[in-house]
């Protein structure tokens, strides 16, 4: 599985934290951006480049995590590419039923709640990169309707 990581300056330096999280838990992870801290850079541009990642991957299971303030705004821009499924989430069972039942593909992580929260982010992203997606044939048909709207 391929995770591509990216944040704007609200969620930059969970983003860092994310990172070495993963990295050392030997996931194969690809920062998206942004590279420094700029209070002046915009979610839009780091969640298309996460979304086309997705989009354009070879890998069998490619995903990313955003991260901003509250989490919103990347869902929001992420979600305009069709085949992209970003849910924003705060605890462990929603990353839990986001997999399960909607097979998500783009975490986005609300900053300003997880920041503090290093055992809660942890859970959050282990539970959401653990968790298969149910394969119910219900399950599928909704992901195809969204893809068509």
């Amino acid at each position: 599985m391929k995770i591509y990581l990216g944040s704007d300056h609200r969620g930059f330096h969970l983003k860092e934290e994310v990172f070495a999280y993963l990295a050392k838990h030997n996931y194969d992870v690809q920062d998206v951006g942004d590279e420094t801290l700029d209070p002046n850079d915009d979610f839009p541009e780091f969640a298309q480049r996460a979304a086309l990642q997705i989009i354009g991957s070879d890998d069998k299971d490619p995903r990313a995590i955003l991260l901003c303030g509250g989490g919103q705004g990347m869902a929001m821009a992420s979600n305009r590419f069709r085949g992209i499924r970003a849910s924003v989430i705060w605890d462990a069972y929603e990353a839990k039923m986001s997999r399960m039942d909607n097979d998500s593909n783009v975490l986005c992580l609300p900053a300003r709640i997880l920041e503090d929260d290093e055992k809660g982010w942890q859970g959050i992203v282990e539970t959401w990169l653990s968790t298969p997606f149910a394969e119910a044939a219900r399950f599928k048909r909704r992901n195809a309707q969204i893809d068509e709207l």
